[in-house]
């Protein structure tokens, strides 16, 4: 199943395939804002209701699968690459600091929809240049941003791939704010853990950047590489980790999950070699909601003293850079 809908307001795409469903709204980032397995009862991600389409519209990384770039805090919105200054805006005055891109609210369009027998294929598109300017007059660089979803009876495969198109290298660094539903399927808070693939933790300072220290987990932290951790209905978490895989159910995993422990239903998120740092935010404690967020840099990263072991990348002129994700329940 594959048809245009309109959804509180907003020119949406419903598909289907297997025991998923899902919506993307194009026009706010190619955010994909629903994706369920009906089977199961499980609501993967954490969909805007109809009295929250406003808030949607201003602060889209609290919903659905919310595209970075570039991903997390810049220092005073301003770092320096090969002799050239990148000036974002502040966005968070209390700290001083630039975060979450401004490509995630911003109007895509539906390049490719079609449907065969085993998925369906949406793609979305994004181009910067100099007579767009919500992104050039900021980061003057046109580039290319293709964002494709398959669905299948396996889950969901997204794909997110930018081209430089200018005539320098580019900077590029892209994560994703996904809040993942907690609980997802019924049941309470209590009934629920999530595992991530941690390594270290990242020391941050109060305006929550990396301050170079990296730490053992905590004994808190421990729990997302083993048993799992309640991460809603909860203290505050907002923190930083590298990546390392985790064992699950006998093979190595690579990327977040929550578990119903009462039922033993789980939804996954899974994450390529591209990923190398996760910030954990669950917003206070007490939504019902936690975002495991994927970064292909740790935070700040440009403005690091060594911004290539921070994960910093830059592609060359007709160059890409691409990054895939996965998620689904069973």
């Amino acid at each position: 199943m594959l048809h245009c809908i309109d959804w509180n307001g907003l020119q949406a795409v419903e598909f289907a395939k297997g025991d998923y469903t899902a919506l993307l709204i194009p026009s706010v980032g190619a955010n994909l804002v629903r994706l369920a397995n009906t089977r199961l009862g499980a609501e993967i991600l954490r969909t805007p209701a109809a009295d929250e389409i406003e808030t949607f519209k201003s602060r889209p990384q609290i919903f659905g699968l919310p595209l970075l770039f570039p991903p997390n805090r810049i220092a005073d919105g301003r770092y320096v690459f090969e002799g050239r200054t990148y000036q974002y805006p502040i966005t968070i005055e209390k700290e001083h600091n630039y975060h979450h891109g401004i490509i995630k609210g911003l109007p895509f369009v539906v390049s490719k929809a079609r449907e065969t027998e085993d998925e369906v294929l949406i793609e979305c598109r994004y181009y910067s240049n100099a007579g767009n300017d919500a992104i050039f007059c900021h980061f003057p660089h046109a580039f290319k941003c293709k964002v494709i979803y398959k669905l299948s009876a396996k889950g969901l495969e997204q794909e997110v791939t930018f081209t430089n198109r200018s005539e320098q290298r580019m900077p590029v660094g892209v994560g994703f704010h996904t809040p993942l539903c907690i609980p997802f399927a019924g049941g309470e808070a209590s009934d629920y853990v999530m595992r991530v693939a941690v390594g270290e933790q990242v020391e941050l300072d109060g305006r929550n950047l990396p301050t170079g220290r990296k730490l053992p987990l905590t004994e808190q932290f421990s729990k997302l590489r083993e048993e799992g951790l309640q991460v809603t209905d909860c203290e505050p978490i907002e923190a930083g980790f590298t990546l390392r895989e985790i064992d699950v159910d006998g093979k190595p995993y690579r990327g977040a999950l929550v578990e119903n422990k009462r039922t033993g239903v789980r939804t996954f998120y899974e994450v390529d070699d591209r990923t190398t740092y996760w910030t954990i935010w669950n917003n206070g404690g007490h939504v019902p909601y936690c975002c495991p967020e994927p970064q292909s840099w740790t935070t700040n990263a440009p403005n690091a003293a060594d911004p290539e072991a921070a994960g910093f990348r830059s592609i060359a002129p007709g160059d890409t850079f691409s990054m895939k994700f996965y998620l689904y329940a069973k």
